[in-house]
């Protein structure tokens, strides 16, 4: 197990990075921080000419790959390192110089227990991405198809082990100096980043994603998702369907190909919501790189290393609250909250009820057009410190997805109406679960568990309390008292004379 030394030099070294870059200024002007790192934030700025503007982003990619992915993770969690930092890292490109060929031809070779030659027809050796875990390049299989062969970066895994275990050390040390910082839970925080870098780390588990999330878009086919070829993919190699399509972010070229932007944009958040909402298993990675328009109008997304789920019970509410906010019924959106234990049952609901009213109100004069889901959520977690909500990380990963596909939509049609979009599915889909049939099913489902449920607990009275007639239970042990020696010397000596006793009786009976 690495040592606290090692942790805190890796943490001192890191931490001058980043105050090189002015990253740990809000940190220390922040007054929930404890005195105790703010002294320590202090050091780190010794004999450094810290610039006026903060550049998180940039000190991230300068300390290298697993903190390029930590940074990306933080960029969801504003209540933790605020507005201006949460911003600004979403700057994060996962660009960084490639692996020679070479390598990667040997890292595929090893993987797939194969040549190159009797698996690829082709493969081009410049890659058409390189990112901090993994590099993707183009290639041509023996029969012909198109495909795309991501490659783990070689001792990538060792690197973002070494990394997480000093990210769960320090997190642990914040947790404990307790207040803010442990409402805040930054363990979980981490163990949650931990979850996302296994899943990308193992491409097996990437690939299983894209097709579990294959199956359940069945119901939207505008929606592509490549499929896999499950023949040359390990854990350290993916090889998937090319998508070749034109990206969201490149809206000219887009119009030019005559694809209807607006149809895109809806295409994209109702196929987003059937994820979230409908389905609770969502691609939480939804950026303008990883959205393709393909012919016929679709849309297809890849790299599927980040997904996020919501069990039924959290969606349920999730659908009540963005309902209720958009239609100004705060006290059932305030009901929702304490029901969830988001709230601490010590607070007062209609104190609640009027927190969320400053958060809708504002709203609630604009044009339907002009509310922004992303920016009413961004509201609503705004007001977890003053009512002590724990963080929920699920959900600010929801949150910071919904955003960015509220983003993609409106650079392709910016008079988009997020809310006739997304209300008629978000009210189809709450009268489905809440409505009177779904009410009927839940029951009978319940009563069906139940009565499967009863051979079972008649089994067990029965062996609680035997019929007439059958062997009555062995006679209780009789109480020993336990006596708690000192030394082990005298711990000794007692498993001597028990041996010794175990011996004898092993000769008179045996």
């Amino acid at each position: 197990m690495t040592s606290a030394l090692v942790h805190t030099f890796r943490l001192l070294r890191w931490g001058r990075t980043l105050a090189r870059h002015g990253a740990l200024r809000g940190l220390e002007a922040d007054p929930n921080t404890p005195t105790a790192a703010r002294r320590l934030i202090r050091l780190a700025h010794l004999g450094l000419r810290v610039p006026k503007t903060p550049r998180y982003a940039d000190a991230f990619q300068a300390i290298g790959p697993a903190a390029i992915k930590l940074g990306q993770a933080l960029a969801t969690r504003p209540d933790l390192v605020g507005e201006e930092a949460a911003h600004d890292l979403t700057r994060l490109q996962d660009s960084v110089p490639p692996v020679p060929f070479e390598t990667i031809r040997a890292a595929i070779e090893a993987s797939l227990e194969r040549p190159i030659e009797q698996l690829f027809a082709s493969i081009d050796p410049e890659p058409v991405g390189a990112a901090s875990i993994a590099q993707v390049h183009r290639a041509v299989t023996l029969d012909g198809r198109q495909v795309a062969v991501k490659v783990l970066r070689p001792g990538i895994e060792e690197e973002m082990a070494r990394a997480i275990q000093t990210y769960e050390w320090a997190a642990a040390q914040a947790e404990a100096m307790g207040g803010e910082l442990a409402r805040l839970r930054p363990r979980l925080t981490i163990a949650t980043f931990r979850q996302w870098t296994m899943r990308e780390l193992d491409l097996r588990r990437e690939a299983a994603s894209a097709s579990e999330l294959a199956e359940h878009m069945a119901a939207e086919p505008g929606f592509v998702v490549p499929a896999i070829d499950w023949s040359r993919t390990t854990r350290r190699v993916l090889t998937l369907e090319w998508i070749d399509g034109i990206k969201l972010s490149k809206r000219a070229e887009l119009v030019a190909a005559g694809h209807d932007t607006r149809a895109l944009a809806v295409l994209l958040v109702r196929a987003f919501l059937r994820q979230a909402i409908g389905d609770g298993f969502f691609h939480a990675d939804l950026h303008q790189g990883n959205l393709f328009a393909l012919p016929g109008g679709r849309v297809a997304a890849i790299d599927f290393g980040i997904m996020g789920r919501v069990d039924r019970r959290a969606r349920l509410w999730l659908a009540e609250i963005l309902h209720g906010l958009i239609t100004g019924n705060y006290q059932r959106v305030a009901e929702i909250h304490f029901e969830a234990g988001y709230v601490p049952a010590h607070h007062n609901v209609a104190e609640f009820v009027t927190a969320l009213r400053a958060v809708g109100e504002p709203i609630r004069g604009l044009p339907v057009k002009d509310i922004s889901i992303g920016q009413m959520l961004d509201g609503l977690f705004g007001i977890t410190r003053d009512f002590d909500m724990a963080t929920q990380p699920h959900l600010l990963l929801l949150q910071k997805t919904m955003v960015m596909v509220e983003g993609v939509a409106t650079g392709l049609d910016p008079d988009i109406n997020m809310w006739e979009v997304s209300g008629p599915f978000v009210r189809e889909w709450l009268r489905d679960e809440l409505g009177p049939e779904a009410w009927l099913a839940d029951r009978l489902r319940r009563d069906a568990d139940t009565l499967l449920r009863i051979p079972d607990l008649v089994r067990r009275i029965e062996a609680r309390y035997p019929p007439p007639g059958a062997a009555p239970p062995p006679p209780p042990l009789a109480e020993v008292a336990v006596v708690r020696l000192g030394g082990g010397w005298r711990m000794a000596f007692v498993a001597l004379l028990a041996g010794g006793a175990g011996a004898a009786l092993a000769s008179l009976f045996g």
